[in-house]
């Protein structure tokens, strides 16, 4: 297997968006739209995709839910991108039944949260991801976004965790570039370094990292596609050009809780239904404005 750990390092890159889970009104997951926003994905240029992550309202599916979607989403992709399954958990033997569904699946990697609420020490979280990759041979992405989960997970637990054959990249959602360029300088000869925060995605690029899991990329991802890969080509004076015309919506796409200005926003654009899930509700109609004329700035509406 470590040929294929390789591999997926490989693939590793670019622009990555954690796709929203399309919902009908009613709440029940529309697979029609998920299969035309794969699709429109991958036509964009997008280099990979995550499936059901926080984006992809994981907290709200069943794990039945979970595991149909993520099937759904790599028969859909048909290997023409890599697909990461969101697979974390809080719970560390539902986290393994997750990620034990996403290798059945056919998912070429799974993303796993810090386990959150609970508050584990750095030991407890190192003991979680390891019991992880010791029970399903999958690649497997760490996942700090510690906005969200409350705990950390410090440089050192992944300096120990990177020595594990299949854990082989790291999704570093703390906006902190200081911490992101330690944390490349001393991880990035083993596993690979995405941004998960789009705002401070393109200067980590320049720092080292290989790309950005986005939120952004939902509804721009041609131009999402077209900054990363320019940056990794080294590019970055075409990137910064490029990036400030949409970089807009890093911020007003966070104006609500993620995903309900994404929702809102795709809506709009005419490629979802409106549905989101409690204890979600549809964007509040004052932001409507705000996200209607972030998009038209983005020459997306």
């Amino acid at each position: 297997m470590a040929d294929a750990y390789q591999d997926i390092k490989s693939k590793l890159h670019g622009s990555i968006p954690a796709l929203i889970t399309p919902m009908k009104p009613d709440g029940a997951v529309d697979y029609d739209t998920l299969a035309a926003l794969i699709d429109w994905q991958i036509a964009q240029g997008t280099h990979a995709l995550v499936a059901v992550g926080t984006t992809g309202e994981s907290a709200t599916l069943s794990m039945d839910e979970h595991d149909k979607v993520i099937r759904f989403f790599v028969k859909c992709v048909n290997g023409r991108v890599p697909v990461i399954a969101g697979t974390g958990a809080n719970n560390t033997a539902e986290a393994i039944e997750l990620t034990a569904e996403a290798k059945d699946a056919g998912a070429d990697a799974a993303l796993l949260v810090v386990p959150y609420y609970n508050k584990p020490s750095q030991e407890g979280i190192y003991q979680h991801y390891k019991a992880i990759a010791e029970a399903v041979d999958i690649p497997q992405v760490l996942y700090n976004v510690p906005g969200r989960t409350v705990v950390d997970l410090a440089q050192q637990t992944v300096e120990r965790l990177m020595t594990i054959p299949n854990i082989v990249a790291i999704k570093d959602a703390t906006g902190d570039l200081a911490r992101g360029r330690a944390l490349i300088d001393a991880v990035a000869d083993h596993i690979v370094v995405l941004s998960g925060d789009d705002p401070t995605a393109l200067e980590l690029v320049k720092y080292g990292a290989r790309g950005n899991i986005s939120v952004t990329a939902n509804v721009a991802p041609r131009v999402m596609a077209d900054v990363f890969s320019l940056a990794l080509a080294g590019k970055f004076d075409e990137a910064n050009a490029l990036h400030d015309t949409i970089k807009h919506l890093h911020k007003d796409l966070f104006c609500e809780a993620s995903p309900q200005p994404t929702k809102y926003a795709l809506h709009r654009m005419g490629k979802i239904d409106k549905g989101i899930r409690l204890p979600l509700v549809w964007l509040s109609e004052q932001y409507h404005a705000l996200i209607d004329e972030s998009l038209a700035k983005a020459k997306l509406i």
